[in-house]
């Protein structure tokens, strides 16, 4: 009887591991067809409108409405899959003995955060379910902002299941059930708790913690001592998504994935090589040009690190390059393509800014081009001390790369063609771009195959989104908070009667703008830090193009800065090197580009000659 039982048992177990396997393969097909779908879209509304003269009806708000499914439904699996940006990448580092304790202190945090973060995206919802609005004519937008709700449960309960031992998660319990009973007990919330409660999520920060759940976390305490409701952060967090531009972001990224996983770059670096490796420092500024390339559609997010660190580090060795300078180099340019369109920072900052943002791409491209040459320069320089790095020219090898790298040639022509030219909207030219993408790739290069290789890419390019957009949506909200308690106001007014002189608020300014970029991603410091700056900026006269650039180049050079720029981690675990020998390997490219930082802040005219 009991052997019957236990085989009555196990078969459960096997059952229910069998129907956890289906959702876990599910959830990943369906974010990645919101995904494609958010791509076909406007695909086919510009060829019905080219050649019907009649697109679909509100194809622009579904495509709003799939940016915000695919965002959060991308958060859900990255926390699933543990690949939330944190800012610290060295837990196992730590001594065996304090792991648990670590992981019991970011699982506490994180599943209290993300459950309060639950609660107000619910109140958010609730508000709005007798709302007329409607999505199409026909979709009501509770339902579009149920995904907010929904998916901070789903990652709560995955915080709160990370840890490996049973006295961790009695732990989470513990701290879920006492943040509940303090709520019920004390509703009026302690505004001396706002300092424990910051001190808490830093530490749990240093430790691991997302950063969503440190900057949700500190916008909840606030909203709390303030005694106002926290659905400001879900309200900001749809505004924000559902906005005409956002949508660009996840159809680059997508683009730029599928470039950088469909073999692009090995037949760029071919190409780059056959035509410039004969030039002194010739593999350097290939190297220069192709991770300029690919950060400006997956932005600088350490992709390009992983996706050509591999391919290039051995050819620049082979070629004659020392190690060190190879690293420092292939770190360096990681985010080197920062300003050129269709940068996803430029995008956002426009959106958040409230600047157009084909103007801000114009205003990047002298820039832009003046940290490309400054980098080169170094690598022609290594190349005058090491001569074998130079590679004969064949012109039938040139021709032969050339004819094999067409398409992928043809994808700048594309872009900036259709942005420039006013073929098609910003959203447009990003759709048009991945799908071209995907049919060069699957179709006519068939290095990703339809079944395998396309539903690989597409699910790691929405975990990337979904940590991205969890960021932006807190981000904001914090931002929301801190306008609504005339921080920048109270800033500008500080600075207004202490720094009299523009160059000396420029100095400052750099100094506090590379602190915010060793310290935070490029997407929440934009968020939280550009509303904070614009009116302080005004005061003093700082064009909004020359300020962005400004705040864009020092983010920039903020991501190989330590103690947290996270090229920097990114390169560490690329090329198996320690932190502080990949950083001693990038200070002459730093050095380099801090220069750039500076002629660009005293030098208005190289962003604002082209606009």
């Amino acid at each position: 009887m009991a052997e019957a039982e236990v085989r009555i048992q196990r078969g459960k177990m096997i059952r229910w591991g069998q129907q956890l396997s289906v959702v876990s393969r599910l959830e990943p097909a369906l974010a990645g067809l919101l995904l494609l779908l958010m791509a076909i879209l406007p695909v086919v509304e510009l060829a019905l409108r080219a050649v019907l003269n009649a697109g679909i009806p509100a194809a622009s708000s579904y495509v709003q409405s799939l940016t915000l499914w695919v965002g959060f439904t991308g958060a859900m699996l990255a926390a699933r899959e543990d690949q939330h940006l944190s800012f610290f990448f060295g837990r196992d580092l730590l001594p065996a003995g304090v792991r648990p304790y670590v992981e019991a202190l970011t699982a506490c945090v994180s599943t209290v955060m993300a459950a309060g973060l639950c609660w107000a995206s619910y109140q958010f919802v609730r508000a709005d379910l007798q709302s007329p609005v409607v999505v199409g004519g026909w979709l009501p937008t509770w339902m579009v902002e149920s995904i907010l709700p929904l998916s901070f449960a789903v990652m709560a309960v995955r915080f709160a299941m990370k840890p490996k031992g049973m006295g961790g998660r009695v732990a989470v319990v513990f701290a879920v059930l006492a943040t509940v009973a303090a709520r019920i007990l004390a509703p009026t919330f302690l505004p001396e708790l706002v300092g424990v409660g910051v001190f808490v999520l830093l530490l749990a920060a240093a430790v691991g913690s997302p950063i969503f759940i440190v900057v949700g976390g500190i916008t909840l305490l606030l909203f709390e001592a303030e005694g106002t409701t926290a659905a400001a952060i879900p309200v900001e967090t749809y505004r924000l998504v559902v906005s005409p531009s956002i949508p660009a972001i996840p159809l680059f990224t997508l683009a730029g994935y599928v470039l950088a996983e469909g073999g692009a770059s090995r037949r760029l670096v071919r190409l780059f090589r056959a035509w410039f490796g004969w030039l002194p420092g010739g593999l350097a500024v290939v190297v220069t040009a192709l991770c300029a390339f690919l950060t400006t559609f997956t932005g600088a997010s350490g992709v390009t690190i992983l996706a050509v660190g591999g391919l290039m580090l051995p050819i620049l060795i082979n070629s004659g390059y020392r190690k060190g300078f190879a690293i420092g180099l292939l770190t360096s340019t990681g985010s080197i393509g920062l300003l050129f369109p269709p940068s996803l920072a430029v995008i956002l900052y426009g959106v958040v800014a409230h600047v157009s943002i084909l103007d801000l791409f114009k205003a990047g491209i002298l820039p832009g081009l003046l940290l490309v040459t400054v980098v080169s320069g170094l690598g022609i320089r290594e190349a005058w001390r090491y001569p074998e790095s130079r590679l004969p020219f064949a012109m039938r090898e040139a021709l032969a790369a050339l004819w094999e790298a067409k398409w992928e040639l043809m994808t700048p022509v594309l872009v900036l063609g259709s942005l420039f030219g006013g073929y098609g909207t910003l959203i447009e030219t990003a759709a048009m771009t991945a799908v071209y993408s995907l049919v060069v790739e699957v179709i006519i290069h068939r290095e990703l195959t339809l079944w395998d290789g396309v539903p690989a890419v597409v699910t790691k390019c929405v975990i990337l989104l979904g940590g991205v957009f969890a960021i932006l949506g807190v981000g904001l909200g914090l931002a929301n908070y801190l306008v609504d308690a005339e921080v920048p106001m109270n800033a500008a007014d500080w600075f207004q009667h202490h720094i009299e002189s523009k160059v000396v608020f420029l100095i400052v300014l750099n100094g506090f703008l590379i602190l915010v970029g060793c310290l935070l991603d490029i997407f929440s410091a934009i968020t939280i830090v550009v509303p904070l700056i614009q009116p302080i900026s005004q005061l003093f006269g700082v064009d909004p193009l020359h300020l962005a650039m400004i705040f864009l180049l020092n983010m920039q050079l903020g991501y190989v800065t330590p103690p947290v720029g996270l090229d920097l981690f990114f390169a560490s675990y690329r090329f198996g090197v320690p932190l502080s020998e990949v950083f001693r390997h990038t200070l002459p490219f730093f050095l380099a580009m801090a220069l750039v930082l500076l002629l660009v802040t005293y030098v208005p005219w190289l962003a604002l000659a082209l606009v």
